[in-house]
Formats: structure tokens, sequence, C-alpha cells
């Protein structure tokens, strides 16, 4: 049973903010249709923090109006919320939080970096996983290193990269920003003139673009993981048919896809991908609600992504319904606090080395 205040988390500096109001708000509304008592956190475009229980409302963001709640600041446990002056006007402890950042540090371990140095609890987004997936070329190289079969692939930083992403994917090729989600700056790239175009698109989002053979007739196949009662459960799987053969931003968010679940396939790839995503969580002993994406082409199998903050939250791969998900939100932020309490417990050396060391270079003359 969750006790205290659970702070939700969403919006950032990022191109996803809006998706991620989308995930917020469903969560608030789902972790208080539960009986657990919210307080819903936006961090807007521009960095600002604002709390308030009426950001829980989606209709608030549609008018504009997600600005008008009161200012904080994350520290010493819980939310130092300002008045109009901007002093100090109440404070709030956190039991814990849960993070529904999508992109930028919100979803890249900043979040979890800023709750860890406050002492509070975090579920979803912890510090590693979320900094090297957030990012498709660390990905990549994690995902090598575990033995997991991907993509040929190559990350490229300027236009005189060309030549060798063509020799590296061949065409048609994938271009992509490294760190952005949603699909957004995807190109199927299918000549070498879309290729360069392609590039200059993903850079200007991102300072490095990640280029990927193209796969003729994939498959797409997504799996999701948590962990709650200090055991990693397993999604169903999920086959995500896009409406144009490479799944775009409207396929995902503007009902031009469709979703098929369970997914459609072989039993044999149904029981790969649960235990490629089960031991990569496990691996990294990840935490919160993870999403493997999966591309199927024939006999072979390759990880494309892992989403460490999913769209709602990935709500659909575990439960039929809303009401049905709170167990999940409820395990995942219950090890949250389990596992933050065991951290507290380790030690933290005091060297008194301060008391020996010459003093004339960490003096102010």
């Amino acid at each position: 049973m969750l006790n205290g205040s659970i702070a939700v988390v969403f919006g950032g500096v990022s191109n996803e903010s809006e998706i991620s109001v989308i995930t917020g708000t469903m969560c608030a509304n789902v972790l208080k249709g539960g009986g657990a008592k919210v307080i819903p956190v936006y961090i807007s475009a521009a960095g600002a923090i604002f709390c308030g229980d009426g950001l829980a409302d989606i209709e608030v963001f549609r008018r504009g109006e997600e600005c008008n709640f009161p200012r904080c600041f994350i520290a010493d446990g819980g939310l130092q919320v300002l008045g109009r002056r901007g002093r100090i006007k109440k404070f709030i402890p956190l039991a814990a939080a849960i993070n529904c950042c999508h992109g930028g540090l919100g979803e890249g371990g900043g979040i979890g970096g800023v709750f860890a140095c406050a002492g509070i609890p975090l579920a979803g987004g912890d510090i590693f996983s979320a900094s090297a997936f957030l990012n498709k070329r660390y990905a990549k190289i994690v995902l090598r290193g575990l033995g997991v079969k991907i993509l040929p692939y190559i990350a490229v930083s300027s236009l005189s990269d060309l030549p060798a992403a063509i020799k590296k994917t061949g065409l048609p090729a994938i271009v992509k920003p490294a760190c952005l989600g949603s699909s957004i700056g995807i190109v199927k790239a299918v000549n070498e003139e879309e290729y360069a175009a392609a590039i200059e698109s993903a850079l200007c989002y991102d300072s490095i673009a990640v280029c990927e053979r193209y796969v003729e007739n994939r498959r797409e196949v997504n799996c999701a993981a948590c962990m709650y009662g200090g055991e990693v459960h397993i999604s169903e799987c999920e086959e995500a048919i896009s409406s144009g053969g490479l799944l775009s931003f409207d396929d995902k968010y503007s009902g031009g896809g469709r979703s098929v679940i369970p997914a459609d396939i072989p039993e044999e790839f149904y029981e790969r991908i649960k235990d490629i995503t089960r031991n990569v969580y496990s691996e990294l002993d990840m935490r919160g609600i993870a999403r493997f994406d999966f591309i199927l082409e024939g006999e072979q199998l390759f990880l494309s992504e892992v989403n460490t903050v999913p769209g709602s939250l990935a709500w659909y791969l575990f439960a039929p319904a809303f009401k049905e998900f709170y167990p999940v939100l409820e395990g995942v932020i219950l090890q949250a606090v389990a596992d933050f309490k065991l951290s507290r417990e380790k030690l933290i050396l005091k060297t008194g080395i301060l008391k020996t060391i010459p003093v004339a270079c960490g003096k102010l003359k």
C-alpha cells in the first residue's frame, strides 16, 4: 500500500514534452483512482517546475494554463512550494515519485539524479539505464556488450560522414537523431540525396545521427518489463503495425497505425523476445517500466531500442484497462521505496584526509 504523497513528474525540456503530458496525467489519475495521494509535478519547456492537483487534468494543458500553478523545487525529501513573491510558502514531504518524462534530461537520467540528491525514491528512469538507452548510439554499444543482436549501424556527426554511412548500411537506410523518441526526426532514405537530407534533418535535432540498415518486410514487436515485489515481470508482446512501412509519430499517437496484442507471431519468437527482454532488464539491474522494441526479419530477430520511460508507461501491455494498471504502478513505486531504503543502509566512508593534506592550494588568499 502506498503511504504518503507520491509525485508524478512529467513534461520537461524535450521535443516529447507534449507526449509526456499524456503519460503524466494518465499516471496521476490512475494512482488517484487507486487511492494514492498524488502531487502532479510539471516541468515546463523552459525548465521551470510547477505543482498542483489541477495539473492532473489534461484540459489545463489544452488551455495553456499549466504555468499558472505554483512554482516549486525539489529538495530535502520533498517539494519546496513558492509563493507569488518567490519565497518558500510551504513544504510537501514526498514518500516517493514516479518519472513520466519523455526525452531530454527527464528520461536521460537527469531527473533520477535530482531525486537521488533530494533523498526521494524514484520509480523509473534509473540513472545508468536511462542515460545509456536515451542515446541510441550508446544503447547499441551496451546491447552489443550483452551479446544482443542489433542491426548494422553507424553514428555520424556531419555530412562528411555520408560515404562511410552508405558503405555501412547500404540503401535504403533509416536515419534518426540519437536522443529523440516518439519517431520524431526518423526518415527512410532510398537514395544518396535523401540520405544526405535525412542526416542534415537529424542533426537539426541532435549532434549525432544514428543510421541503420532498413529492413524490408519488417515486423515490429514490443515487450515491456518492470520489477516489483523483488521479481522481474514481463508483459505480453505487441505487434505495432504502421500505415506506411515505418512507424511514424502519427501511427503512434494519431491513430494511423494499429496494435495487435498478443502479437500474432510464432511461439518461438514470442519466447525469445520475452527472454531477451528479461535478460537485458535483469543484467543491467533496471527499475521502473521499460519497453523493448524488436524488429523481426524472416528468421532474424534484432533489438532496436529500449525505452526506459515508455509512452503512457506501456499500460496496455500489462493490463486490459486503466484500473487494472494500478497494481503495476503501485508495485514499481513500492519497489523504488524498498531499493532506496536498502541503499540508505550502506556505509558512507569518512576518510579524515582533509585534516592531513596541505591547505595552501585550497585556501582563499
